[in-house]
């Protein structure tokens, strides 16, 4: 089989593949025989068929899969061996003709090849990359979460936004005046600060044990059936009969104690290695980690400010339209020939940040192992465990999890793509100027609210 390659102008070219009857005559008789073992024919049994019957009558179609299968083989390998940069697919020629009545074949291929791109990532490259400023307020709501977090319940005297409120809930009649076959439930408990409704909230805020008040369950959590029947301890099905209101007759009053800074809250939020031993190094130590939790944020804004950047330094660069459009046509059912210019002209930018990533990629010399993978699902699983409060995960939990999360078959595409970017921009970040600005947390945000606009 000979193949010849054509380049026709800098992002078009013909591939020519000629097939003498030598290319696949074996071939052919091998699948016949393969026929010949399967198939029956009047009189004869399956294997018994001579070969002359099978021939004739399955000869063509069997000719026809055998030179289509090998003229992809040979036209793919040829594409690899010479390390052709092909767009898509190759297509083939409108004259091509596999008339089982001849012998010989002469076979075009058009062909998009990717166009050279004259961009490097090095030092004169000059990306921006924004820090958020880390404000004493930031730092002191984080230490209000931190030491809520780590706090412990304890006794209270009146009711506060964190209260667990204990005693009698009784039933009103229509008069305000508990029930005397009413629901009664001597040792009820709610928690306003989960409530729905923000009215029946407050009438708890500021009560002290002794004191009752007057409030509507139903209210609080909208009727829902299961927080209903757990507070009255009523069915299910019964809820919609209580409606009304009901009196709490407050027994006991349990509050969040926030953890008061000192050693042994320390050695609990940072653990034993976590070289907090004041408060100078505790706020030194809150800052850190918001500027931990920040870094997806500041390293997402440096994605989208590179791609854009980047992207604008290629959007002139000439495509094979025609090509990839007929690429397009082909391979998509819902694309033709009146919809395609719209559809290929809103993904040509895409198609050439792609080309520009795996062009400065190949650059620098990134490349993905299954380490990488690994290293991607332990992040993944820590941040679920951080999601659930459980900052000091042990090692062998979060490897357990990783592993869980690449055999899954639905997230394994997404975790590549992520690592391949990952490992693609932070080489990026190392081999480019970075053009460093520290802003507030409102003029970060506000990057993002500009580009809404834009669009």
């Amino acid at each position: 089989m000979k193949i010849e390659f054509e380049k026709l102008d800098e992002v078009n070219g013909v591939i020519t593949v000629e097939v003498d009857e030598k290319d696949y005559a074996e071939d052919v008789k091998k699948e016949l025989k393969k026929v010949s073992k399967t198939h029956s024919e009047p009189g004869f049994r399956a294997g018994k068929v001579p070969f002359g019957i099978i021939e004739k009558k399955y000869g063509k179609a069997v000719k026809y899969d055998v030179v289509s299968k090998a003229v992809g083989n040979e036209l793919y390998k040829y594409i690899a061996d010479n390390k052709l940069p092909v767009l898509g697919q190759p297509l083939p020629g409108k004259e091509n003709d596999l008339n089982p009545e001849e012998t010989s074949y002469k076979l075009t291929f058009k062909v998009g090849l990717a166009p050279e791109l004259g961009i490097k990532a090095d030092k004169e490259m000059h990306l921006p990359y924004y820090h958020i400023e880390i404000t004493d307020e930031m730092i002191d709501k984080q230490d209000d979460h931190m030491r809520t977090r780590f706090g412990k319940q304890v006794p209270g005297d009146e009711v506060d936004a964190t209260a667990l409120v204990k005693g009698e809930i009784s039933e009103l009649d229509a008069d305000g005046k508990v029930k005397e076959d009413g629901v009664k439930v001597e040792n009820g408990i709610v928690a306003p600060q989960y409530f729905k409704d923000e009215e029946q909230t407050k009438l708890f805020i500021g009560k002290h044990v002794g004191d009752k008040v007057v409030f509507n369950p139903w209210k609080t959590c909208n009727g829902n059936a299961t927080e209903m029947s757990s507070m009255l301890n009523v069915d299910k099905k019964d809820v919609d009969s209580y409606k009304g209101d009901f009196e709490f007759d407050i027994k006991e009053i349990i509050v969040l104690k926030k953890a008061e800074q000192g050693e042994e809250y320390y050695k609990e939020a940072f653990g034993e290695n976590g070289n907090v031993t004041d408060e100078k190094s505790y706020r030194e130590a809150l800052k850190n980690m918001l500027a931990n939790a920040m870094a997806p944020e500041t390293n997402y804004r440096f994605t989208i400010d590179a791609r854009e950047i980047i992207g604008g330094k290629v959007k002139d660069t000439q495509l094979p339209d025609e090509v990839l459009k007929e690429y397009l046509v082909m391979n998509n059912d819902d694309i033709d020939a009146d919809n395609v210019d719209e559809i290929y002209n809103g993904m040509k930018k895409s198609l050439l940040w792609d080309l520009a990533k795996e062009t400065l990629a190949k650059q620098l010399g990134v490349e993905v192992t299954d380490e990488d993978y690994k290293q991607t699902a332990r992040t993944l699983a820590r941040q679920q465990f951080a999601q659930y409060g459980m900052a000091n995960v042990p090692d062998d939990a979060v490897e357990r999890f990783a592993d869980d999360i690449l055999k899954d078959k639905k997230s394994i595409d997404q975790i590549k793509a992520r690592t391949a970017d990952m490992k693609f921009f932070n080489a990026l970040m190392q081999a480019v100027t970075l053009d460093e600005k520290t802003v507030s947390a409102e003029e970060f945000n506000a990057l993002f609210k500009d580009e809404e606009v834009a669009e």
